[in-house]
């Protein structure tokens, strides 16, 4: 009999879990660069009339809930590919990676069209995008679950690896700055980036992001066994329908849609709060800051309490930064001063929007595994990028909305800005998402597969799996699963 209560295996090697990290890293690096600065180029084109452009989040948005509905499609298929010796993920990822390139670069082109046509054109190859990202975030994410057994070694990795997919959300705030030193006449810090620079900024984040996520299919290993799945769609819903704290991290992500949607306005902030869509490395670091540091402690913290309580604290905690963040902004007339100490706190919050849920649908397969006898990680990561990509798109829709409106009155071009469009920026960018950030606690709530029950489930299944033989045998039936 196997000593399950002795010291856990350790199965990976650091240099796994960075290559691991860095293709995270790569994928958020893209899939940042679109949220934040789509809707830029388009009013930077002039191609479009200010009616068109308030419309122009929401024909995003809907391209993406278009999109999401290929998620459960990957799922499945990730679920009946057979095993080859090359996993059932990582094939999926090289799938991906030279259309995601392709289609990055297609929606910084400047097509010579306008109106109706430009629309049609944003619509289609957003929807392609959304469904390229979709063949490459699933795996990529559903990884977290096979590359170890053990849940501790697991909620470590999705620590670290958590905290490179934060840096590679901001990693374009970066890049961009960097491109426009490169290219000749080029904006610099302070300058409006021009056609050509949104354009060379997609081809050098779209390559390097791609070959970064790239590496996860040549560097990993799948080590938790399983068995491929003939699911129906029937099925797939079945299983996700009777799987409960899935269902709850579902539930979560879209009552807290805009937790995040402050990203996605991150460069109308820099130019109307500070003067220069450039200098949105001032905002992107000082939250990012803040997020490093919460993503480094987050597993520290779920160790010692559990994933319930370190989720919902840092959901009220972000409710009130946020609040705080914003009236601190508006009383000093956004003094960098202000700016940058509460934007620090608002970072901290982070940890619980990018481990927990991460953490959580991981425990939930092993529930439904423990439950059933099926492990299902690609219905599961699927349903993770589905609730992801869609509430990701309505609060950047709601947030993007919101900064071009007749209200607020902003513009990419205009030469300065009211204090009333500024706080009115300021507002999407730090109220709407401290209200959402609250709203998503209340389903955690209700989940409890933590501390002892947690715990049991694990310990279960490294026995069922010592019971079969080896690492790479099959999962016991249902039957002999629940005896």
């Amino acid at each position: 009999m196997t000593d399950i209560s002795s010291k856990p295996k350790k199965y990976m090697s650091f240099k796994e879990v960075l290559i691991y990290s860095v293709g995270l890293f790569g994928l958020q690096m893209v899939v940042f660069y679109l949220n934040s600065y789509q809707l830029e180029f388009y009013s930077t084109t002039k191609r479009l009339t200010a009616e068109e452009m308030v419309a122009v989040p929401f024909l995003i948005l809907a391209a993406k809930i278009v999109s999401a509905l290929f998620d459960p499609v990957v799922g499945n298929l990730i679920e009946r590919k057979r095993d080859t010796g090359k996993g059932k993920l990582k094939p999926f990822i090289l799938y991906a990676s030279l259309p995601l390139v392709a289609f990055t670069i297609m929606l910084f082109i400047d097509v010579p069209l306008s109106g109706a046509g430009l629309l049609a054109y944003i619509f289609v190859i957003t929807t392609l995008w959304s469904m390229a990202m979709t063949m490459a975030d699933v795996p990529s994410q559903a990884m977290s679950a096979v590359l170890t057994p053990d849940s501790g070694e697991r909620t470590n990795l999705i620590g670290f690896s958590g905290t490179f997919r934060s840096i590679g959300q901001a990693a374009p705030y970066v890049v961009v700055p960097a491109v426009c030193l490169i290219v000749p006449g080029g904006a610099g810090i302070e300058g409006t980036l021009s056609i050509a620079e949104y354009l060379w900024g997609a081809v050098a984040i779209g390559v390097i992001g791609t070959a970064m996520l790239a590496l996860i299919s040549f560097f990993s290993k799948e080590r938790v066994p399983y068995r491929a799945e003939k699911m129906t769609f029937k099925e797939m819903f079945g299983a996700i329908k009777s799987n409960k704290y899935l269902l709850l991290v579902m539930l979560s992500y879209f009552l807290g849609f805009a937790r995040q949607g402050a990203m996605a306005i991150q460069v109308q902030a820099a130019s109307a709060i500070l003067g220069g869509q450039n200098l949105i490395i001032i905002l992107g670091v000082s939250t990012a800051a803040g997020t490093m540091i919460s993503m480094a402690l987050t597993p520290i913290l779920i160790k010692k309490f559990d994933e319930r309580k370190v989720f919902v604290a840092m959901s009220v905690y972000g409710f009130v930064a946020s609040i705080a963040a914003f009236f601190a902004g508006t009383a000093t007339n956004f003094h960098l001063g202000a700016l940058i100490p509460t934007l620090f706190l608002v970072g901290l919050q982070f940890g619980a929007v990018n481990i927990m849920p991460m953490v959580m649908v991981a425990d939930s397969v092993d529930y439904y595994e423990h439950k059933t006898g099926r492990r299902t990680e690609g219905v599961a990561y699927a349903v993770l990028s589905f609730s992801v990509k869609v509430t990701l798109a309505l609060g950047s829709a709601v947030c993007l909305a919101t900064v071009f409106s007749d209200l607020v009155g902003y513009s990419a071009t205009a030469a300065e800005y009211t204090f009333e469009t500024r706080r009115g920026v300021y507002f999407a960018y730090t109220i709407i998402p401290g209200i959402t950030s609250l709203l998503a606690a209340v389903p955690i709530l209700f989940y409890d597969l933590v501390g002892d029950k947690k715990r049991r489930v694990s310990e279960a299944l490294a026995a069922l799996r010592a019971g079969a033989g080896s690492e790479t045998a099959e999962i016991a039936e249902p039957d002999d699963a629940n005896a």
